[in-house]
């Protein structure tokens, strides 16, 4: 326990921490304000600018000054005018899934950036201020300190005076506000947007930079003090700049105070490093009710659902192709096909929660821990210890989304980042979590009387529950929960408007996704056999979320293509390290680059087959005309249409609803004479047009 004297000192420094904590929120407030794009990026932009800052200053040798110049004057304003120009231009205006999407696809691309360029290494970094400092009391406060708490003031005062006393202030609020009359007015909406990315990545530079001589270059160091910027912004409500500012320093002093009084062993030693998820949750919970956006949402278009048939028959090859597999291969391959399930239940998740219902969870993962942790203390290895694991981890989901059950979108998913936090720090961590070395045991599943001790038939029976798990998604998706899903995604004002209670179900939807996790996580640690915190961390969900994205996170094509993708990412990084880096880089620019699209590369596969569909049917369609049956009449309002023999085909039949189908010409009988006026051309087959979508076809 410190001395009272030294209350001083913890007081100092966490104004440092706040004023460095400022800088950053500030800049992520001053975009948002301007173009609605909340940039979960905006520490990874802080760590790569103060990365730069060192390689200028100590590899190149250019003075201090200059390359403080160089990256806040330059650099960092040119990356900010180019993300907004190519990547996040227009985002605003659609849903907020796929913002928060792209913008984590750069988050986890700058961080591999970041290691390709810059590999892991000692670094030195020389304080680049004046030594001097000044004494109050016993305390002696460094110029470091002075300088930088000075700076955050005089940021947040010319921020306040930017928005509200000037004309380009003026248009930056406007340009989100009503960019139509904005460009009426002779105002440049994109121009003005860029201008405030360009502000908002240099200030998240001048944090990192400011920060870096007190923690040292690291990759995800850095990145995660500035995220606890977020808890400030969120003070503020992503708008007002006082209270952003006012938040900054209480955080910072908070989370000094908790370094000096909270204990640091024991199970509470994590509670230190949770302050600021604690101090966002609680700010978020305290968020006034959301307003629901009226029209409809832009940007989502569902993937086209396969027949139940087409489903069963895909995946039973599926499971003909595990098999072969497991007496192919050996167990070291097999592990990782069982981890590939595993990624690919997980996704199965993200797919009913932000494919289906538009919300994004940025801490899945974490969910599957739960699951996972919760099966080995069970120590039940059968199927009623995996249903109650999951439905722990589907409980736990659903109190995460209680809290904040009236608001919707961004302040959900960021709900579970700090959710995310939590887990790592606080549960994960501890020693009652997974024993003190750190690691726990789990037995692999029995079902039916039967153990699954080979490798092989463990991952068949993961393969199984994907399947199942595949079709009950698809079952859900084409009944009325499924279409109340999609309603409450595309357009939520249509659905308040017909009294539909969205909040109780957004709860029930971040408990079954949650449980679908805990499910995959159960089923994971019986593979594995020994579990730690290090294989469920907050940062693993990232790269589950890019790749959901990427291969389509509206479908479970793109789940099982992304389950593979995201297995393939660490054998591609022991087999080359040198391009770990850049394999991250490419996963979160892939992301960004189909951010936009949901289907991913699911849509390229369902396409490719749709290709093959016509062109075969086409075949098939010139050597067997379709001909009508007798007796079938156009315009009749007896006749119904049915499918000639596939129903895959596109050709429809229109034959009488009552009465035996005549067989013959004799039965037949002579034709009717035509009862349409004149000039109206028969016809005897309805064939769409082959740019109709699969569900029309």
């Amino acid at each position: 326990m410190p001395a009272m004297t030294s209350i001083l000192s913890f007081t100092i420094l966490g104004l440092f921490t706040g004023a460095a904590y400022a800088i950053a929120a500030s800049g992520l407030v001053l975009t948002y304000t301007t173009t609605r794009v909340f940039n979960i990026a905006h520490g990874a932009f802080g760590m790569v600018m103060a990365f730069t800052f060192w390689d200028f200053s100590q590899r190149q040798g250019m003075p201090t000054w200059l390359a403080l110049t160089l990256v806040l004057g330059v650099v960092a304003p040119g990356i900010g005018w180019f993300v907004q120009r190519f990547v996040t231009r227009g985002l605003g205006e659609g849903p907020v899934s796929v913002s928060l999407v792209v913008t984590v696809g750069l988050f986890v691309g700058l961080i591999g950036v970041a290691q390709y360029i810059w590999p892991p290494a000692p670094r030195t970094v020389p304080p680049f201020l004046p030594d001097d400092g000044i004494r109050i009391g016993s305390t002696y406060v460094t110029a470091h300190q002075v300088i930088t708490i000075a700076l955050s003031a005089l940021v947040a005062a010319a921020l306040y005076v930017l928005l509200n006393r000037t004309r380009i202030g003026t248009a930056m609020r406007a340009s989100v506000d009503n960019p139509v009359l904005l460009r009426l007015f002779g105002g440049r909406p994109d121009l003005v947007a860029s201008l405030s990315w360009a502000i908002g990545i240099s200030l998240a530079a001048l944090a990192g930079i400011l920060l870096t001589p007190v923690i040292g270059l690291s990759y995800y160091d850095l990145t995660l003090l500035v995220i606890n910027a977020y808890a400030a912004a969120m003070l503020g409500r992503l708008k007002s700049l006082p209270l952003t500012f006012v938040g900054a320093m209480g955080l910072g002093i908070l989370q000094s105070f908790s370094v000096a009084y909270l204990p640091s062993e024991g199970n509470l030693a994590g509670l230190r490093a949770v302050v600021p998820a604690l101090f966002l949750f609680v700010v978020i919970v305290a968020m006034p009710q959301a307003q629901l956006r009226i029209g409809q949402v832009k940007g989502i278009v569902s993937a086209p659902l396969p027949t139940f048939t087409k489903s069963l028959s895909w995946g039973a090859v599926l499971l003909v192709l595990v098999a072969l597999l497991t007496v192919t291969t050996g167990d070291a391959d097999l592990l990782l096909v069982g981890t590939a399930a595993t990624y690919a239940m997980v996704m199965l998740s993200l797919v009913l929660l932000t494919g289906y219902g538009g919300h994004v969870s940025l801490a899945q993962f974490t969910f599957a821990g739960v699951g996972a942790l919760a099966y080995a203390k069970l120590d039940e290895p059968n199927l009623f210890g995996l249903l109650v694991a999951a439905g722990i981890a589907a409980g736990v989901g659903a109190l995460v989304a209680l809290p904040v059950l009236r608001l919707t979108g961004l302040y959900l998913a960021l709900s579970t980042l700090a959710f995310g936090v939590l887990m790592d720090k606080l549960v994960f961590q501890a020693d009652f979590a997974f024993g003190y070395n750190g690691t726990l045991h789990a037995e692999r599943l029995s079902l039916l009387g039967r153990e699954f001790s080979s490798t092989g038939g463990y991952v068949l029976v993961m393969t199984v529950f994907f399947v199942l798990m595949a079709l009950g998604l698809l079952l859900l998706r084409r009944g009325a929960l499924g279409r109340l899903l999609i309603a409450m995604r595309d357009s939520p004002a249509a659905c308040g408007t017909l009294g539909l209670d969205m909040r109780w179900f957004r709860v029930a939807l971040f408990g079954l996704s949650a449980g679908m996790a805990g499910l995959a996580g159960g089923l994971f640690a019986g593979l594995r056999g020994t579990i730690g915190a290090a294989d469920f961390q907050l940062f693993n969900s990232l790269p589950l979320l890019l790749l959901a994205v990427v291969c389509g996170v509206t479908s479970v094509t793109g789940a099982a293509l992304g389950g593979v993708g995201l297995m393939l990412l660490p054998v591609l990084q022991s087999s080359r390290p040198e391009l770990a880096g850049l394999v991250f880089a490419v996963l979160g620019f892939g992301a960004v680059a189909l951010g936009r699209d949901p289907n991913g590369l699911a849509n390229l596969v369902f396409a490719f087959g749709r290709r093959l569909e016509s062109r075969f049917g086409d075949r098939v369609r010139s050597v067997v005309p379709v001909l009508p049956l007798p007796g079938a009449r156009v315009g009749d309002d007896s006749a119904t249409a049915v499918p000639l023999a596939d129903p895959g085909s596109g050709s429809v039949l229109i034959v009488p609803e009552h009465g035996p189908v005549p067989t013959t010409a004799a039965e037949a009988g002579p034709d009717p004479e035509p009862t349409q006026p004149p000039g109206h051309r028969a016809a005897t087959a309805i064939e769409p047009s082959k740019e109709a979508p699969a569900h029309v076809r």
